[in-house]
């Protein structure tokens, strides 16, 4: 990035700046806590409700805790709730021993009379896989990212067999189980607030005012304006020094850094590449970096003409000059996206045979297959900042210019949400720009939520695509203890989207945080925000 340009874009901000007054500060929340700033309203507190977005990748590790956690290098399930477990030998049964005297939160609606046992376990994923369950059909009663996996479907039971013991039986071996249930998704409530909400006909306030392990609970939730978060004094690895956490969920994009400038905002999350040199030039803040497991895409909706005529989307794929938008949008911080898995994935093809940038061919191939050239396709994008896509609107618009340039007319339109789940009607877009954070190191997170037959039908994979011999692939590097093996079928699958080109993927970015340096214990995980638990103030 050219010196120029660094020194317009300061200009720019300072500017901003100087033209706003200093924001009244909480000065409780500066002595005692920190503003997270950077990500939008959340529709729900749930996790077990959303595919993504601020409720998953960074309130969930504050509020629950789950069986499970994830090793941020090897990728490898971690005790959590469960201190230990077994795996029987044919791979259905699945043990978890519990840790004993984690208390649940204490807030001015509840009050616990017993520590987390096996019963609150059992309760927590009922909810999810049961629909007989009174509290399955609450909020709208979807779970997106259990629906994309089958997870209900693959659940044979759930027992409590003792106070500290439950056990899973599957219905066919699944070799990233583990790893599901050690993600963001997977959280543990508490069944005696269940039980409480029952008895006074208030079940929805399970999820407006949740109730978990973790070292915060939620105090006060504004839409649009705020999220306060208190600190657990029970939590069971130790109360967090910060007493509060605010999330300011009130403005977007530029106004978010004058806030993190103006000391208005302790942490920045997702800063957009081109806020990044305003960043590093002050003294007063670190910018943290983290190689992302994630990707960024343009679904194409298969189920719809033109789209469902394979050289139209193969035209597509040519037209799109990956290498302006690493420029432009990510200013070199992201790698080109060759498959939907990231180059660090131990599933990764590298010999997958990309379709690089050829507006020629892309022309060609849209004669070949009798394209209209009057037709109007629409594109949906979403207008938040994500880790895996900066700025979406300017992804569009040169997808748009790209596609324009060989002949197809793009009009483009907005979503409000980020989840996959808020486009019920697969008739309304033609492409969808999308992306993808991993919840776990496994390829099968990236592969079965997005793509499979099971995402189609729960209305979550948003190309509209499903290939048998695909589905087939996933299930058998499932069932394999062989990890060759489980490699080799996956880069079988990843050769069947590089010939069917359902999606497009465009870039893998790195997920960038920014943090006033008065703060220090911040930590960054590939798979979103972690636990806020050690974080503590240095002046």
């Amino acid at each position: 990035m050219s010196a120029y340009y660094r020194l317009f874009i300061a200009s720019l901000v300072l500017l901003t700046l100087s033209g706003c007054k200093q924001p009244a500060k909480d000065s409780m929340t500066q002595r005692r806590g920190f503003v997270y700033c950077g990500q939008d309203t959340p529709t729900t507190l749930n996790p077990q409700l959303t595919d993504g977005g601020l409720t998953a990748e960074t309130l969930s590790a504050q509020i629950f805790d789950r069986l499970l956690l994830l090793d941020p290098v090897n990728y490898k399930p971690l005790p959590d709730l469960a201190k230990s477990w077994t795996v029987s030998d044919d791979g259905l049964v699945y043990t978890f021993t519990l840790r004993q005297g984690v208390k649940f939160q204490t807030t001015a609606w509840f009050t616990p009379t017993r520590t987390m046992n096996a019963d609150d376990v059992v309760f927590s994923f009922e909810r999810v896989i049961n629909p007989d369950n009174p509290f399955h059909h609450i909020s709208g009663g979807r779970y997106p990212w259990f629906e994309s996996l089958g997870f209900a479907n693959d659940i044979e039971s759930i027992k409590a067999l003792n106070p500290q013991t439950v056990q899973f039986i599957l219905r066919r071996p699944d070799n990233s189980f583990l790893s599901n249930l050690a993600t963001s998704y997977a959280v543990v409530y508490s069944a005696e607030y269940g039980k409480q909400l029952l008895k006074s006909g208030q079940i929805g306030k399970l999820d407006s005012r949740p109730i978990g392990t973790g070292p915060f609970y939620v105090d006060q939730f504004i839409p649009n304006d705020l999220i306060r978060l208190k600190h657990h004094i029970g939590y069971w690895q130790g109360v967090a020094p910060m007493e509060q956490v605010v999330f300011d969920i009130s403005s977007r994009g530029m106004g978010n850094l004058t806030k993190l400038l103006s000391t208005e905002c302790d942490v920045l999350a997702s800063p957009v590449a081109s806020q990044l040199p305003v960043i590093t030039d002050n003294n007063n803040y670190e910018l943290l970096a983290q190689t992302g497991m994630n990707v960024s895409f343009l679904a194409l909706n298969t189920s719809l003409a033109p789209l469902n005529n394979l050289k139209v989307r193969e035209a597509i794929s040519y037209a799109i000059n990956k290498d302006t938008l690493l420029n432009s949008v990510y200013y070199g911080t992201a790698t080109k996206a060759k498959s939907l898995l990231p180059p660090t994935s131990w599933a990764y093809n590298h010999d997958s045979k990309a379709i690089n940038y050829n507006p020629k061919k892309a022309k060609a191939l849209l004669k070949q297959a009798g394209y209209n050239n009057d037709q109007v396709l629409t594109m949906w994008v979403p207008l938040e900042s994500r880790p895996y896509n900066p700025s979406p609107q300017k992804t569009a618009e040169l997808i748009q210019a790209n596609l324009k340039a060989i002949g197809i007319k793009v009009i483009i339109y907005h979503q409000d949400n980020i989840g996959r789940l808020g486009v019920n009607n697969m008739n309304k877009y033609d492409m969808m720009l999308a992306g993808w954070i991993a919840d776990n190191g496994d390829p099968d997170n990236f592969l079965r939520p997005l793509l499979s037959c099971n995402a189609k039908h729960a209305g979550l994979n948003v190309a509209n695509w499903c290939d048998v011999q695909f589905d087939n692939l996933l299930e058998l590097a499932l069932r394999t203890n062989k990890t060759q093996q489980r490699v080799n079928y996956y880069q079988h699958a990843q050769n069947i989207l590089d010939q069917q080109v359902p999606i497009i993927p465009l870039a893998h970015g790195v997920h960038f945080q920014a943090h006033n340096k008065t703060l220090g214990g911040l930590q960054m995980s590939p798979f979103g925000s972690r636990s806020f638990s050690s974080v503590y103030r240095t002046e």
